[in-house]
């Protein structure tokens, strides 16, 4: 039965990351067809973003109620009806409306599948889901820019991804009896779970450090790959077709670096695994810092993906060993929600330095981002080393 979730749960990751860059592949078509200023992505990127953090803020009382299958196939089929209705939209403030459900339905799934996997399951499978998620993600833009290659209209794109979200949605609700028998099986355990409000949460020793930990990381991450480019061409003199193809070096350390990831958990523990991420981000950041030859710019910025790869989804999987498996649903729905607000709001205060200040600033501000959250993780896991050793 566990091998059978497990894989539902890396056809849901995967579902997870096919819609995330549909809007961006499609957008330069879709905003002159909707007679919007290309800068409306960003409203519908906001709502969307907002959504996920909404309904990963309150994401732990209602996996509560229904249950993490139940919450997956509900969250699933949200998205799902979202992005049908994107393939439908002819008006900008149609888009927005469906954004609703798509960022509260996102939000939802992500929260209870990376809690159930942090509780039950090794951590080389959360580097493997989440490089699943990447995939994901790249498929996405391959199916628009597959229909759009053909004379196919954006929206089949939509239409596309979103028919494969219902045909995951018909497989979740099929093989819910799967969740409801490992929840009769694990009722003593669930029952132990506390229910924390937000307020509680915060007196938790460290807390406050794993919240600042995960809005540095995303905030970080989102950042290189929104500014990466403008840095090279504003800063570097690079050409902008070159930054383009050298950024996606980017994503693709991160992809390939949690591959990677998932055979070296299976010597180091989460906590080195952070470290380990931090240094090679220090490595890449560095690298890119220095006045050296343009041309290793593309390996600086493959180092820094390489170097976020372990980082996001080994601070996931030792949420539990930081903060006891009774309350790490509690923690980790605002522990993705911190997230979320760290990707919504670090990108444009980076903007602002390299609009109205320099672009050389950049990288700086990546690197005190690094330190701050490497000040957060080391002081997390020194709390969570000493209640080891006072358990012994």
């Amino acid at each position: 039965m566990f091998g059978l979730l497990l894989a539902l749960i890396y056809l849901s990751f995967i579902s997870l990351g096919l819609p995330d860059a549909l809007l961006g592949s499609a957008w330069p078509i879709i905003h002159e067809e909707l007679n919007v200023p290309i800068s409306y992505a960003g409203i519908i990127s906001m709502i969307i973003t907002a959504g996920t953090i909404v309904s990963s803020f309150f994401s732990d009382k209602v996996i509560r109620k229904f249950g993490t299958g139940l919450v997956t196939a509900i969250s699933v089929a949200m998205t799902a009806f979202a992005i049908l209705g994107f393939s439908i939209s002819s008006k900008f403030w149609m888009l927005c409306l469906l954004s609703i459900p798509f960022g509260l339905g996102a939000g939802s799934v992500d929260a209870a599948l990376n809690n159930f996997v942090a509780l039950h399951y090794k951590a080389h499978h959360m580097s493997w889901l989440h490089c699943f998620w990447g995939i994901g993600a790249t498929l996405g833009p391959v199916i628009m820019g597959q229909c759009l290659v053909n004379g196919k209209h954006w929206t089949t794109g939509y239409e596309i991804v979103g028919f494969l979200q219902i045909g995951l949605t018909v497989i979740l609700f099929c093989t819910l009896f799967l969740w409801k028998k490992f929840d009769s099986d694990n009722k003593d355990k669930q029952e132990n779970h506390k229910t924390l409000s937000f307020i509680e949460l915060l007196k938790l020793p460290k807390a406050k450090s794993a919240l600042i930990g995960f809005f540095c990381y995303c905030g970080l991450e989102f950042s290189t790959g929104l500014w990466g480019a403008s840095y090279m061409v504003l800063q570097r003199q690079v050409e902008p077709e070159i930054a383009a193809k050298w950024i996606s070096l980017f994503y693709f350390g991160i992809t390939f670096g949690r591959f990677l990831s998932g055979f070296i958990t299976m010597k180091l523990s989460s906590k080195n695994m952070v470290r380990l991420g931090q240094f090679v981000l220090l490595c890449g950041i560095v690298t890119v810092i220095l006045p050296l030859q343009k041309y290793l710019l593309p390996i600086g910025f493959f180092l820094i993906g390489l170097g976020c790869a372990p980082i996001y989804p080994s601070m996931l999987h030792s949420t539990p060993e930081n903060f006891g498996k009774d309350v790490s649903q509690s923690i980790m729905g605002k522990q993705m929600a911190a997230a979320y607000v760290g990707s919504t709001f670090m990108p444009p205060i980076i903007g602002f330095f390299v609009d109205n200040i320099t672009p050389k600033l950049f990288p700086v501000i990546l690197f005190i981002i690094l330190g701050l959250m490497f000040f957060m993780t080391e002081s997390l896991y020194r709390f969570s080393s000493k209640k080891e050793k006072i358990s012994e």
